[in-house]
């Protein structure tokens, strides 16, 4: 069964790259999540006019990759605690959220974050909510690790290709 979830960790070109080198993964794209204006631009997501935050969309196949090892996966590549940025990325758009249109993905993903808060002497920041719209991001947005290895990245994706500690 395909499964659907939008995961916000910085900036989406590291995650989507991540997510990427996973077996599993059908298929992603990036987007802004929640925004209160339809269709933004990158321009206005930066502006924090928006609201929005930068996503990945993950379409995954359940019985391949499981929710838990994506929100494993998922937060062994952000810090949870940090509010409103991921490494150098700063403002509300670079927030770390999860989003999803299934209340059991939605009611799962919280579970999940109260066993794992347990690891964290500082309350963890990652909002969960339902997804209210996603819009695609620009053209130049989308694999852009792809069609720039050298790009800006602060995920190591090479992680990826490694074991996953279970909480």
């Amino acid at each position: 069964m395909q499964g659907v979830i939008y995961l916000a960790g910085g900036c989406f070109w590291g995650v989507q790259g991540y997510f990427d080198r996973l077996w599993g993964i059908q298929a992603t794209s990036v987007g802004y999540a929640n925004s209160k204006i339809p269709n933004p631009s990158y321009a206005l997501v930066c502006s924090g006019e928006s609201g929005a935050v930068e996503c990945v969309e993950v379409k995954f196949e359940s019985a391949q990759i499981s929710l838990e090892e994506l929100l494993e996966r998922f937060f062994s590549i952000i810090d949870p605690t940090a509010l409103n940025r991921q490494g150098n990325d700063i403002g509300t758009q670079y927030r770390s959220g999860i989003y999803a249109n299934s209340p059991s993905i939605l009611e799962a993903t919280r579970t999940f974050i109260q066993k794992l808060q347990k690891h964290y002497p500082s309350l963890i920041q990652t909002e969960v909510k339902e997804l209210q719209n996603y819009y695609l991001a620009e053209d130049y947005h989308q694999k852009y690790l792809q069609k720039n290895p050298q790009g800006y990245c602060h995920i190591d994706l090479s992680q990826a290709q490694k074991p996953i500690k279970k909480i």
